[in-house]
C-alpha cells in the first residue's frame, strides 16, 4: 500500500478506509496507510466532541507509535452519523442495519467528519465538517433490498452514499466528499497550512 512511483510518503493516513485513501490520493501527495490502533468512542450523545476526539486519537496513536514522516504529516479522521444529537455508530448485524435504515427514513440527519493533521514538530491542525442529509421515505421492500446488499457493514449510519445507498438519499446540504469519509476542501486547506499540499509555498516545519 505504498505511494505511487515509489516516492517516500509525506502523509501517513491513520485509516483503513479505502474510500479515504482514494479521495486523499487525488491530491497527488505520496501517502501510506498506517491503520490506527486507537480505541474509538462508540455511539452516544455529543457527536461533535466524539468525532473530533476519535480523529485526534487515531492521528495521535499513529504519530506516537510510528512517527511522522520526514517533511510530512499524520492524518487522522472519523465520520459519524447523528440523529437527534446522538451518534448511531455502525450496525452490528442485518437486524440492526434494518432498524437504522428505517430510523433515518423520511428524516434529516447530520454526517460529521473530523480531520486532524499532526506535523513532525507536534503541531496540529484540525477541521470539522458537518453535512445535512435528508433521506427519502423507504418502503419495507427497499429497506430489505438495501440491507441484503451487505453494503451497510462497517458504515456509520448503516449506509454508503457512494454506493447502493444513494437510492435512500433525497437531498444533501454540504460537501458530498465529507459524507463519503473525507471532506476534500477542508482537508486540502489543512494540508496547505501544514505545508504538505502540492501547492504549498513553504515546506512543513516552518
Amino acid at each position: 500500500m505504498g505511494p505511487p512511483g515509489g516516492d517516500a510518503p509525506r502523509i501517513l493516513l491513520a485509516s483503513a478506509s479505502p474510500r479515504r485513501r482514494e479521495l486523499l490520493a487525488r491530491l497527488g501527495v505520496p501517502l501510506r496507510v498506517e491503520v490506527s490502533r486507537f480505541d474509538e468512542a462508540g455511539p452516544g450523545p455529543d457527536p461533535h466532541g466524539r468525532v473530533m476526539d476519535n480523529a485526534r486519537g487515531k492521528a495521535g496513536e499513529v504519530a506516537t507509535r510510528v512517527g511522522v514522516p520526514a517533511g510530512g504529516v499524520v492524518l487522522g479522521c472519523d465520520t459519524e452519523v447523528a440523529l437527534d444529537g446522538v451518534t448511531l455508530g455502525q450496525p452490528a448485524d442485518e437486524a440492526a442495519a434494518l432498524r437504522m435504515v428505517h430510523a433515518l427514513a423520511g428524516r434529516t440527519h447530520e454526517v460529521l467528519t473530523g480531520v486532524v493533521v499532526i506535523g513532525r514538530d507536534g503541531r496540529e491542525w484540525e477541521a470539522l465538517e458537518t453535512v445535512e442529509v435528508s433521506m427519502r421515505w423507504v418502503s419495507g421492500d427497499l429497506a430489505e433490498w438495501y440491507v441484503a446488499t451487505g453494503e451497510w457493514e462497517g458504515k456509520a449510519g448503516g449506509y454508503a452514499i457512494q454506493g447502493y445507498g444513494c437510492v435512500l438519499v433525497d437531498a444533501i446540504r454540504g460537501d458530498h466528499t465529507a459524507v463519503v469519509g473525507l471532506p476534500m476542501a477542508a482537508t486540502g486547506k489543512l494540508l496547505e497550512r501544514a505545508g504538505v499540499a502540492p501547492w504549498s509555498p513553504e515546506p512543513p516545519g516552518r
